[in-house]
């Protein structure tokens, strides 16, 4: 499993993730993206939704 900074979790796939209402969602991908932001329309998995995100650091004026 590999964290990305403010990205998603990269695991090494198959992988079967359990939502939370109980279903169970499967990707034979060799690598997997999981959301870690929760704006992904294809939640759980990643669709880059994370980088239309603005930063705080744009949005101050200093």
């Amino acid at each position: 499993m590999t964290l990305t900074r403010d990205g998603p979790i990269l695991i090494e796939g198959p992988v079967e993730v359990v939502l939370d209402d109980g279903r169970v969602v499967r990707s034979d991908r060799f690598v997997v993206a999981i959301c870690a932001c929760r704006r992904s329309r294809k939640y759980p998995w990643c669709d880059t939704s994370h980088r239309r995100r603005t930063p705080a650091s744009a949005t101050r004026k200093g």
